[in-house]
């Protein structure tokens, strides 16, 4: 099954016309809105997004701030619900690098990162770059990433198959799984032809202490 057809974002029939208003659509598109989903009535393709047109969306009050959705792949799909433990292992995480990082970096939760035309990934942590503004002028890119992190719950299959594909491919240089379900780290360093090369951390206690260093992640029995 299409790890995305279960999440993609449905639109309405006012949302549609607000969106030629925001000038993402326009007449002689030949898009058309089926069943809440976009497609050109052409080529019977899925009409996709760039991230200026999804960034245009919440500014046309289309898409709320509130919203639990992220572009992927130029299409906009729903997060899934944060539990009280996803929500608990994230907090940990970022107190832990905020303190590991100190001022040298900034530590961001859940905040999007422009990946290359088509894809705004909101991953649940992730190390940047240190800059001024705090990206106040713009999202941070992949040459701005230092580590990405996504929790995963209930995600696991759609964080690996679909998200992780998608960082190897930008060129970010770390990726860390927070796999809950099992009580497993899995770490991805090291791109090499667009994808990485998996480690998997089998006991929460095989790691000693909370070091940010890719050789020895922070324990998951303390996330």
């Amino acid at each position: 099954m299409d790890l995305l057809e279960t999440r993609r974002r449905k639109f309405g029939v006012d949302e549609y016309h607000r969106m030629t208003e925001a000038g993402i659509l326009h007449e002689g598109d030949h898009i058309e809105l089926i069943e809440g989903q976009l497609f050109d009535n052409k080529t019977g393709e899925r009409r996709l997004f760039t991230a200026e047109e999804y960034f245009r969306m919440g500014e046309a009050g289309i898409l709320q701030e509130d919203d639990r959705v992220e572009l992927i792949e130029g299409e906009i799909v729903e997060m899934s619900p944060i539990g009280s433990r996803h929500a608990a292992c994230v907090n940990r995480l970022v107190k832990l690098f905020v303190r590991e990082v100190g001022d040298s970096g900034i530590v961001g939760a859940q905040n999007p990162v422009l990946l290359p035309d088509y894809s705004g990934p909101q991953p649940d942590v992730a190390v940047l770059r240190l800059r001024e503004d705090f990206y106040a002028e713009a999202h941070p890119t992949p040459g701005d990433v230092l580590l990405l992190i996504e929790v995963s719950d209930t995600t696991l299959r759609y964080d690996r198959e679909v998200k992780l594909p998608l960082y190897a491919l930008a060129g970010i240089l770390e990726v860390w799984i927070v796999d809950l379900q099992n009580g497993e780290i899995l770490t991805y360093v090291s791109c090499v032809h667009s994808t990485f090369p998996a480690r998997r951390l089998a006991s929460p206690s095989s790691s000693k202490g909370l070091s940010p260093s890719p050789e020895s992640p922070p324990p998951l029995s303390r996330l």
